[in-house]
C-alpha cells in the first residue's frame, strides 16, 4: 500500500511545530513527509509501523523518524470509540537542523541521531518521561522558551539509548522521481501563492499536461491544487489578522485573493467565522491572557 504524503505547514514565525491530536485523526494513517518527527504516544495500546518494521506500542511509546520514512500508529479501540488527545508530535525540517548546526558547531553531535532516524529509532523509559515533560511544556511555552526546550530535548535524545526499527536494507525513498517533482512543485507554490498563481503554469513547471498534473497533485497531496493554494493563503491571512493592523481588504489582496467576497466566503468555510470576528476573538483572548498575568513588583 502506497503511503500518503502529509503536508506539514508550520507557522511562518516558528522554526518547528509542536502539537497534539486525538484518534482517529486525518494524519493517523500510513504516511510520510520530508520533515523529522518525534512521536510520543499518550494513550492506547496497538501496533506501530515504521518502514518495514511492525511492533507493539503502548502509552509512553517514543519514536523518532527521519525524512520520507513511512510510519503509522494504529490503536486497538472498540468500534466507534475515540481518544481526545492520543499523540504528542514534534516536527522540524532538515534545512532547519542544518542551519542550527552551522550556527552552533557544538550541536553537531546530534548528526548521529539524525542519521539513525532514517530508519526510525525507539527510546527507553527514561527518555519517554523526559520527552513527555518537554513536549507538554512546549505546547504552552513562549517562543523563546520553546526553542530552549527543543534544543535541550534534542541534546538529551542524542545521548539517550535507542534501537533502530527498520531493517538496514530498508530504502526510505518512496519514489525518488515522484518525490522530487512534488517537492519542486510545493516549493514553487509556497514562494508564489500570494501572486496570480495558475495551475497551468505549475503544471508546465512539472512537465505535465493539465489534466495529468491535476490527478498527480491530488494523488500526492490528498487535495486539489486550488484547495492547497487557498489553504496557504488563509493560513497567512490568519497570521496577518493576529499580528498586524492591516485591514481585512488589504490582507485579502496581500495573501493572493483578488475578490473580497470570495476571500470572506473561503475564510468562513475554513474558520466558521468572518475575518473580522476572527481578529476580534484573538484580541479578546490576548486581553484575557494579559489580565491573568501577575503584576510586576
Amino acid at each position: 500500500m502506497r503511503p500518503d504524503l502529509e503536508l506539514i505547514q508550520k507557522v511562518q514565525y516558528q522554526s518547528f511545530r509542536v502539537w497534539s491530536h486525538g484518534y482517529p485523526h486525518q494524519v493517523a494513517r500510513w504516511h510520510y513527509h520530508p520533515e523529522y518527527e518525534l512521536h510520543y504516544l499518550r494513550e492506547t495500546n496497538g501496533k506501530m509501523f515504521v518502514g518495514d518494521y511492525i511492533g507493539d506500542c503502548r502509552p509512553g511509546n517514543l519514536v523518532f523518524t527521519g525524512p520520507n520514512i513511512p510510519h503509522n500508529w494504529v490503536s486497538e479501540l472498540a468500534p466507534g470509540a475515540s481518544v481526545a488527545e492520543r499523540d504528542l508530535v514534534l516536527q522540524f525540517g532538515a534545512d532547519f537542523m542544518q542551519d542550527c548546526m552551522a550556527l552552533f558547531p557544538e550541536f553537531g553531535q546530534v548528526q548521529n541521531l539524525l542519521d539513525e532516524a532514517r530508519f526510525g529509532v525507539q527510546f527507553g523509559k527514561e527518555a519517554e518521561l523526559r520527552a513527555h515533560e518537554a513536549l507538554s511544556a512546549m505546547l504552552g511555552a513562549s517562543d523563546a522558551r520553546r526553542v530552549i526546550l527543543f534544543l535541550d530535548l534534542l541534546d538529551y535524545l542524542s545521548h539517550a539509548p535507542r534501537v533502530r526499527l527498520a531493517s538496514p536494507s530498508y530504502d526510505p525513498s518512496i519514489d525518488q522521481r515522484r518525490n522530487a517533482i512534488v517537492n519542486q512543485v510545493l516549493a514553487y507554490i509556497l514562494e508564489n501563492y500570494s501572486a496570480d498563481l495558475r495551475e497551468a503554469d505549475v503544471a508546465e513547471l512539472a512537465g505535465m499536461a493539465g489534466a495529468a498534473f491535476s490527478r498527480f497533485f491530488r494523488k500526492s497531496t490528498g487535495v486539489t491544487f486550488i484547495q492547497y493554494v487557498n489553504h496557504l493563503r488563509l493560513n497567512r491571512a490568519c497570521e496577518l489578522l493576529m499580528n498586524s493592523e492591516l485591514s481585512v481588504t488589504d490582507i485579502c489582496y496581500r495573501v493572493g485573493f483578488n475578490n473580497v467576497s470570495h476571500f470572506n466566503h473561503q475564510f468562513l468555510q475554513k474558520k466558521q467565522m468572518s475575518p473580522s470576528k476572527f481578529r476580534a476573538c484573538h484580541l479578546t483572548q490576548q486581553g484575557s491572557k494579559a489580565e491573568s498575568q501577575p503584576a510586576l513588583p
